[in-house]
C-alpha cells in the first residue's frame, strides 16, 4: 500500500493513500448528519440498557429501573380477554343451540370462536374455507349425508363418522359390491351407467336401463328408489352434481366396489361441550345449513 496521499484526476476528492491492485480509496467520511445520529443512537441504548430488562445473567437478567416484562403485559392481556368471554362462555354453556341460534350476540361471539376452533381442528380435512376435497364433505353446500340442521351437526362432530372412539358413531356403510363379489364386474358397470344418468351425465341408456334392476335389488334400500338418498342412513343423493368422490364412470364403480367408507373422529372427549356447540354454530353459518 502507498502512504501517500493524492488528488483523485476523476473525482477531485483527496485520497486516503491506501491502494489494492491499483484501485486507490478515497477519502469520503460518513455524513455529519449520519456520524451524529449513530452516536444519538448509542447514547439511546445506553438509557434503554438501564431502564428496560436488558442483560442476560447467571441467574436471570437485569430487571432495569422501570422493571418493564412484556410476558407480564402479555399475559395481563390474556386473562383479561379471558374474563371477557367467561361471561359469554357461561352464557354458552347453558343455552341449547335454538337459543344460541335466535341471540345476535351468541351467535356472533359462537361464530367468531367456532371458526378458530375449526382451523385448529377441522381444516386439515375439510380446508381453511370449508370447500372439503375428494373424500371429504364440503360444509359451504346444502348436500349434506346426515342432514344440515344446527342439532344434526352438532351429533355429527360428537360422535363422528364410522369413528372407533365412540359407541354413537354415525354409522352407514356401503357394501363393498366388488370387492365381496356380490355383484360382477358386468354389473357394477351397468349400475354406474345408471347412476350416471340419474345425475343427468352422460351414460349408455342401454347399459343403464339394464342397471336399473341391479340399483332396485342392491342400492335403493338405501339410496331410494329416485336415488335421492336418505339422511337417516347417511346414503347420498345420486340426483346431484356434488360427490364425494368426484362424478365419473370410474370414480363410480370405485365407490359401488369398495364401498369407500371414510372416517371422521368423534369431537366428544377431544373438545369441550362448549367448543363443539361453537363448532356446530359455526359450521351451519356457512351457508349450507338447513
Amino acid at each position: 500500500m502507498a502512504a501517500k496521499t493524492e488528488i483523485d484526476d476523476v473525482t477531485g476528492v483527496e485520497t486516503t493513500g491506501h491502494e489494492w491492485d491499483g484501485i486507490k480509496e478515497l477519502n469520503k467520511p460518513l455524513p455529519k448528519w449520519w456520524i451524529w445520529v449513530f452516536y444519538a443512537c448509542i447514547i439511546w441504548s445506553i438509557g434503554y440498557w438501564i431502564v428496560y430488562p436488558a442483560w442476560p445473567t447467571l441467574s436471570g437478567y437485569t430487571k432495569g429501573i422501570w422493571g418493564y416484562s412484556q410476558r407480564a403485559t402479555v399475559q395481563q392481556q390474556i386473562e383479561q380477554a379471558r374474563a371477557a368471554q367467561a361471561e359469554m362462555n357461561n352464557a354458552i354453556d347453558n343455552a341449547s343451540l335454538a337459543q344460541i341460534e335466535a341471540s345476535p350476540e351468541l351467535r356472533r361471539f359462537a361464530i367468531a370462536a367456532g371458526h378458530a376452533a375449526f382451523g385448529d381442528n377441522c381444516a386439515p380435512c375439510h380446508g381453511r374455507g370449508a370447500a372439503g376435497g375428494k373424500g371429504f364433505p364440503n360444509l359451504n353446500d346444502d348436500d349434506w349425508l346426515w342432514g344440515g340442521s344446527l342439532e344434526a351437526i352438532h351429533q355429527t362432530i360428537l360422535y363422528g363418522i364410522r369413528s372407533s372412539q365412540s359407541d354413537e358413531t354415525r354409522i352407514s356403510d356401503m357394501p363393498r359390491f366388488g370387492a365381496d363379489q356380490i355383484l360382477t364386474s358386468d354389473q357394477i358397470s351397468d349400475v354406474a351407467e345408471y347412476v350416471l344418468s340419474l345425475s343427468g351425465g352422460e351414460h349408455d341408456a342401454a347399459a343403464a336401463e339394464r342397471g336399473k334392476t341391479i340399483f332396485a335389488d342392491n342400492c335403493a334400500a338405501c339410496h331410494g328408489e329416485d336415488g335421492k338418498g336418505n339422511k337417516e342412513l347417511g346414503a347420498p343423493n345420486l340426483t346431484d352434481a356434488i360427490w364425494l368422490y368426484g362424478s365419473s364412470k370410474t370414480n363410480i364403480v370405485k365407490s359401488i366396489e369398495t364401498g369407500r367408507g371414510g372416517v371422521m373422529p368423534a369431537w366428544s372427549g377431544r373438545l369441550s361441550e362448549n367448543t363443539i356447540k361453537k363448532l356446530a354454530v359455526y359450521v351451519h353459518s356457512l351457508g349450507g345449513g338447513q
